[in-house]
């Protein structure tokens, strides 16, 4: 059974999909959330409420905008005096194709790289440094089976954001081990969540998405948090640095 009574879990992107699932797997396991959101803290409030009542504080915080990872680490830490892990979920997909005007492509490029790797890379900063200050703490990344397979065109600047996700996560855990800080990776394909929702609605064919998977169906969040609690659970700590798929078997390595 995976217990977290008394560990303090920050979770970014916890209003919806796999964040709130994250956060609902947690909860029901006992822990104490901090569950951050971008601009729908009504939702996020709603998640805490149901993850995690009595247990649970929600954070806003732009991470599109340089050094709000940072506050919002502060602020999460200042909550309980001090957090036990960390899950990177935040993350944003938008569509970047080479016929963009220069500056509307250089704009989605730094966007995405703002959230999905720079402010993860901040809040891993403080993790760090915390942990160390603690004998240890856990860190677990979301990234995507396109770090390692890539993605489509239009989608280039994702899978550079989320390959880079997985490289951070190795080199935390290869660098901090002894120190008793464990880094984890997901790779999910995809999810069913409104992010994937929305892309389909921007093109992308769901019926082909589907068909490339052998399991014959798109993942629920739920797959994705089950295994993120296991891995921040502290039941497997020579895992640490490894990256666990789940995709269906749709790209398998």
């Amino acid at each position: 059974m995976i217990n977290f009574d008394g560990r303090v879990v920050l979770v970014t992107g916890a209003s919806r999909g796999i964040g709130a699932a994250i956060a609902r797997v947690m909860g029901q396991a006992g822990a104490a959330l901090v569950l951050h959101c971008g601009h729908a803290r009504d939702r996020a409030e709603a998640v805490a409420r149901a993850a995690a009542p009595g247990r649970s504080t929600v954070l806003a915080a732009d991470l599109a905008v340089d050094g709000s990872a940072t506050s919002l680490w502060r602020a999460a830490e200042a909550w309980r005096g001090r957090i036990d892990v960390l899950v990177n979920n935040a993350g944003i997909y938008e569509p970047a194709p080479l016929g963009l005007g220069d500056e509307e492509w250089r704009a989605a490029w730094r966007r995405t790289l703002q959230v999905n790797l720079i402010a993860t890379a901040e809040l891993c900063r403080a993790a760090v440094g915390h942990f160390q200050t603690l004998g240890g703490g856990t860190i677990v990344n979301v990234a995507s089976r396109a770090s390692f397979r890539g993605d489509a065109p239009d989608y280039a600047h994702y899978a550079a954001s989320k390959g880079g996700m997985i490289a951070l996560t190795r080199t935390i855990a290869r660098a901090y081990a002894r120190d008793g800080i464990l880094a984890y990776a997901v790779a999910p394909g995809f999810v069913r969540t409104e992010m994937a929702e929305e892309s389909f609605r921007q093109g992308i064919d769901e019926a082909a998405v589907r068909a490339e998977i052998p399991m014959g169906d798109i993942a629920p969040p739920e797959d994705v948090a089950n295994v993120v609690a296991f891995l921040a659970s502290g039941l497997a700590p020579h895992a640490t640095g490894t990256t666990v798929d789940v995709n269906g078997a749709s790209y398998v390595r």
